[in-house]
């Protein structure tokens, strides 16, 4: 049983109170009853209107779900659609021009193009290696991967040969991002031969390296005759170093299992970890331990001889959960569950607050975050403008709270809700004066389209969605409305993730499409790919490219039901789908369940791993059950499908001695909540996942202790 303690009337869990007052409240020289005195108020406040918010969506999923029945079986007409949307709220009118007016927003986000990585924030280590993943070896990334278009390393050590391919390639990208004068980085004696086309991308010298910016971003190329590379490299050039992962979201929300104050507690101390600056895990490899820390910033002479710093980190979001989930650290006086997103809004802040407040009294943060003053916040999963004003409403209060400057809390606006997709524009104005982040995402978007209109009749199969009317509106519109309110040169529009982090190659020839749609940052799964898509930002000026950009397209494409036009599919296409679907949910659900790992590498039905998110779920079960519900396919396929899935799942797990099988425990939590997820799905708030694998976590957790 949980240890709880009251504060000002709410039961808290006690690691959570201790955490709070003990390691930033008090480091902050803030009263500790005052703040839980306003926290309850805030509470009081916030908590009817969030649930009023969750209500609103039900009642317009339900007045659509209605009109799509009552219309079974007619053609479908788009311009009575819409109309029908307005008329119940769904659409509401289009803000007239207008301009974000956010400040106070740090380079990497605002006036800098680059990739961005999102990492759970229960794993100490992996939050680690992204925030450092600023600077990344460029041989080090050509000679791991499928990047290099060359034979893979031999085993044994050095392989030369590929190490010669790997400095090839890189002297190739220097001539690209750096050209010389009438000679090629391949021709280069020592570091003082060759001068640049444009001497202004010199920026100065490094212990054992030059610095110079291209784009925005910076390289450092090292030289160091003392290294096996170096010392067989005509210049001595030892490696390249490319500045890579720009920005790093910390995620409280989709890439992990948190489901009471336990999970809470050690999301929250990591997060802490990060902004005082002392985070550090220590681990065995090679028979060795080793602590991991973060780095400190990168320090250079510029062309005057002056002593200057680059971060040696990437600068810092962190992820709130979204609107819909209670969770039981925190009971309201009542004794209801807190809203999640309330509760990390104030956490997370709060222990921002020390980055914040740094300046005024040092040795709150060992380095330091934002250098402009800002906490940055990315909340995910909000319906519409009005959701997007309550959040703004709730970043007021909490900025209140804790007694920091309005427009402190900034927003970063996750694009993968229908309803905000196709009022945009009105999201962006309710918050208008702290945005700094817009993107999209595939699954999770293609989920809730899917719920959205799960009553107008059997989808397509989901390889085809990709080239529905639908996606295409989708990304050209994000682009184009973040574009006309003016976020380039204040704010980041991004694209999703890259979800095979082995496949590395075709990552390189397709990833740069984000880029030429006019994003300024894009999501990959590994400090790697990171290293390697800084590339495309040398390759192409997105903030140019932004400016030939077309204004945004009407709804009628992004409001286009992305339906079957013939569900006559052969009984073996049929089975491939549900395959298909089954394995992603369990290959998913197992870790998430069973071992509370909310991301990670999970092989796909062809045993490609992909890095896995709870996005996964959601549109592979809402696919599931929007076949079921139009009797395309039976529940008996669905559990045959599951059942021999199960087996595929337990094979590709077949090395990991921690692994619980599902093929023969169809009653464990795990398997029961694949079927749950499938089965129940039409009911699921908006497709949603997280209330089923919370409930069932808690039941696997609970079992394990």
């Amino acid at each position: 049983m949980t240890d709880m303690t009251i504060r000002a009337g709410l039961s808290v869990d006690e690691r959570l109170a201790s955490l709070l007052e003990n390691e930033v409240l008090a480091p902050l020289g803030r009263d500790a009853q005052a703040f839980w005195q306003g926290f309850a108020k805030l509470l009081a406040d916030f908590a009817p209107r969030n649930a009023e918010l969750l209500a609103k969506r039900e009642d317009l999923q339900g007045q659509i779900d209605a009109w799509h029945q009552a219309r079974a079986g007619k053609p479908h007409d788009a311009a009575e659609y819409q109309a029908f949307l307005h008329e119940i709220g769904y659409l509401v009118p289009e803000t007239g021009d207008f301009q974000i007016g956010t400040q106070n927003v740090d380079p990497e986000i605002a006036t800098m193009a680059g990739p961005q990585l999102v990492v759970p924030i229960l794993n100490a280590r992996f939050l680690l290696n992204a925030a450092n993943a600023r600077w990344g070896s460029l041989y080090d990334a050509f000679y791991g991967t499928d990047a290099l278009d060359a034979p893979p390393a031999r085993p044994g050590g050095y392989d030369e040969a590929r190490g010669n391919a790997v400095i090839a390639r890189g002297r190739e990208f220097l001539d690209s991002a750096l050209p010389l004068v009438d000679q090629s980085w391949a021709d280069m004696a020592d570091e003082h031969d060759g001068k640049l086309v444009d001497e202004g991308q010199y920026v100065g010298k490094t212990g054992k390296g030059l610095l110079f910016v291209n784009n925005g971003l910076h390289i450092e190329v090292v030289f160091d005759a003392g290294t096996p590379v170096g010392r067989t490299d005509k210049a001595g050039i030892a490696d390249i170093l490319v500045e890579s992962a720009l920005t790093t979201i910390a995620d409280c929300e989709d890439s992990v299992a948190a489901v009471d104050g336990e999970d809470k507690a050690l999301a929250y101390t990591n997060w802490l970890g990060i902004i005082r600056g002392d985070l550090a895990e220590s681990f065995e490899k090679g028979g060795r331990t080793l602590t991991r820390e973060l780095a400190g910033d990168k320090v250079y002479s510029d062309a005057s001889g002056a002593q200057q710093t680059l971060s040696g980190r990437s600068l810092m979001f962190v992820r709130n959960v979204g609107h819909l989930m209670t969770n039981p650290a925190i009971l309201l006086p009542g004794g209801g569950e807190i809203p999640e997103g309330i509760m990390d809004a104030v956490f997370t802040s709060a222990i921002s607050t020390l980055d914040v407040e740094n300046a005024k009294k040092p040795g709150l943060a060992k380095y330091g975050n934002s250098r402009s003053g800002s906490i940055y916040i990315v909340k995910p999963k909000m319906h519409g403008p009005e959701e997007c004003a309550f959040t703004n409403d709730l970043f007021d209060a909490v900025e209140d709270l804790l007694s920091i400057p309005r427009h402190t809390i900034k927003v970063g606006v996750m694009d993968e809700e229908r309803r905000t997709s196709a009022n945009l524009g009105a999201c962006i104005h309710a918050v208008r004066d702290r945005i700094v982040f817009i993107n999209t995402g595939f699954l999770d978007r293609t989920g809730d389209e899917m719920h959205t209109s799960m009553h107008a009749g059997p989808m397509m199969r989901k390889g085809a969605m990709k080239a529905s009317p639908w996606l295409g509106s989708y990304e050209a519109r994000n682009v184009a409305i973040g574009l006309k309110h003016g976020l380039s040169g204040k704010a980041q529009i991004g694209k999703g993730m890259w979800a095979a982090p082995d496949l590395m190659g075709q990552m390189m020839a397709e990833k740069i499409g984000h880029l030429r749609a006019g994003a300024n940052t894009a999501w990959v799964p590994s400090p790697t790919a990171a290293t390697l898509h800084a590339l495309h930002y040398h390759a192409e000026n997105v903030f140019e490219i932004q400016q030939n950009l077309p204004e945004p397209a009407g709804l009628d494409a992004l409001l286009t039901i992305p339906l079957a036009e013939n569900t006559n599919w052969p009984e073996d296409e049929l089975r491939e789908e549900l395959d298909n679907n089954a394995q992603g949910l369990l290959g998913y659900v197992v870790r998430w369940i069973d071992a509370g790992v909310g991301c990670s590498k999970v092989p796909d039905i062809n045993d490609v791993g992909l890095m896995e998110d709870r996005a996964t779920l959601r549109i592979s079960s809402q696919h599931i059950a929007n076949w079921l519900l139009h009797g395309i396919v039976s529940e008996a396929q669905v559990l045959d499908s599951l059942t021999r899935m199960a087996a595929k799942v337990d094979a590709q797990n077949a090395g990991d001695p921690t692994y619980v099988p599902l093929t023969g425990n169809e009653d464990g939590a795990a398997f029961c909540a694949a079927k749950d997820l499938i089965f129940k799905g039409t009911e699921q708030p908006s497709g949603y996942t997280e209330p089923l694998l919370h409930a069932w976590r808690q039941k696997a957790k609970s079992a394990q202790n």
